[in-house]
């Protein structure tokens, strides 16, 4: 599910255990330095953002930015908060599942409007 879209970058919903998005960018870009400065700056405020509004509104024990790209040879950023009760913790979420848990978080959908209103701000 997509949440926000902007001319150079869009930012979607992995389906998770925890809260996880994704930033990509619209061009098909496979490395970081393959996107115009411009680009690469928006991406990082955009994650920067991101970053923010999931420590404010979900008080994760860490928040976890990765960009491999090896199954998907396209660039994009994940942006994940982690819990020390989520079922990986302390791998990372593509590593060795550690225990059955369920986390007891607050609704989504206000989160996603933070994200979206937070994103509007930084565009100016």
């Amino acid at each position: 599910m997509i949440i926000y879209t902007h001319a150079d970058f869009y930012v979607e919903v992995h389906e998770s255990e925890i809260p996880w998005l994704k930033l990509f960018t619209t061009q098909p870009y496979k490395e970081l330095t393959d996107a115009p400065k411009e680009v690469r700056m928006m991406l990082y405020e955009a994650m920067e953002c991101i970053e923010m509004q999931m420590r404010e509104y979900y008080q994760p024990e860490k928040v976890n930015i990765a960009a491999f790209g090896n199954y998907l040879p396209r660039l994009h950023i994940h942006v994940m908060a982690r819990f020390k009760e989520d079922s990986y913790f302390p791998e990372p979420m593509w590593g060795v599942k550690q225990r059955e848990e369920e986390l007891m978080l607050p609704p989504c959908e206000p989160f996603y409007a933070r994200v979206q209103q937070a994103l509007v701000a930084v565009e100016g």
